[in-house]
């Protein structure tokens, strides 16, 4: 417990000041990078796919990935430009797959290929979610609304990691992941919806924004909650099917980068959506 804190204290504040006092690109080199080390850590630390080329190819094509959230924030190339270099890097990502699995034979599984896949593009386009966001309204209000991302996922984590352990008695998901409990995801909840309206006031006392809707951040604090839960019980039940505790030891205390941010691969986009259909606070 103590080792998890001392990461924590360390690390978060060398992430928000990458994400709010740096350049967007500063997020997305992070993130892309992010990206690049969860591609081995699904691939070749679980054993699902131990082959060094494609291990290559995927790391690759996920930094690309992120990347390309953030050119498409920073309007640097045309829309077009944006979706044929998009179809162009699938098309050649899946075509150098393709082409292991009939080097291979059968020896290459195609189950394990669909993994690589997930890892090269899915995964990377989900965590992209938070460069996009760092990348609203030319950056100004993109560092107020990262900060939702990494709010409903790790506030949602953390009440339900408390509230379980302090009067959790039904098991929520007992094979996947038999500490969580019914009590802690309903904690989670709460302190999600009360982390979302306080932030807000915090947005509209302190922070200039004018036009602020208590009811959309509830709102947040909700789905984000369900969210957090998901991307965390989803890598939760990878992890059990290898057989192993951690992705990786990167973070002590925390494990590798798709234990740190198996929530936030749900909430980000969660968060991206909500702020494009019904933002809860405005300039």
């Amino acid at each position: 417990m103590l080792v998890r804190i001392l990461a924590a204290a360390v690390g978060l504040p060398l992430l928000l000041v990458i994400v709010l006092l740096l350049p967007p690109i500063a997020t997305a080199i992070l993130f892309a990078l992010a990206c690049a080390i969860g591609a081995y850590e699904m691939l070749w630390r679980t054993g699902i796919l131990k082959h060094k080329r494609i291990v290559a190819y995927t790391a690759v094509m996920s930094i690309a990935v992120v990347m390309w959230s953030w050119l498409r924030t920073c309007n640097a190339v045309s829309e077009q430009t944006l979706w044929l270099s998009a179809l162009i890097g699938l098309f050649l990502f899946a075509s150098l797959l393709f082409c292991e699995l009939l080097a291979g034979h059968t020896k290459l599984k195609f189950t394990s290929a669909c993994v690589a896949l997930f890892s090269a593009v899915v995964y990377p386009f989900l965590i992209g979610a938070l460069v996009r966001l760092r990348g609203m309204d030319g950056g100004e209000s993109g560092k107020y609304y990262i900060l939702v991302a990494f709010l409903i996922s790790m506030l949602a984590d953390s009440g339900a990691y408390f509230v379980g352990r302090a009067i959790g008695k039904h098991k929520l998901a007992p094979v996947v992941s038999p500490k969580k409990t019914v009590e802690g995801a309903i904690g989670g909840v709460i302190v999600n919806i009360i982390g979302m309206i306080v932030y807000t006031l915090i947005l509209h006392k302190f922070f200039g924004f004018t036009q602020v809707n208590y009811f959309y951040a509830a709102i947040y604090g909700i789905v984000g909650a369900f969210g957090s839960m998901l991307g965390d019980l989803t890598l939760s039940v990878v992890k059990r099917q290898v057989g192993m505790k951690d992705y990786g030891n990167l973070i002590p205390g925390h494990g590798g980068i798709l234990d740190r941010f198996d929530s936030t691969m749900i909430c980000a986009p969660i968060a991206e959506i909500l702020i494009l259909l019904i933002p809860f606070a405005v300039k």
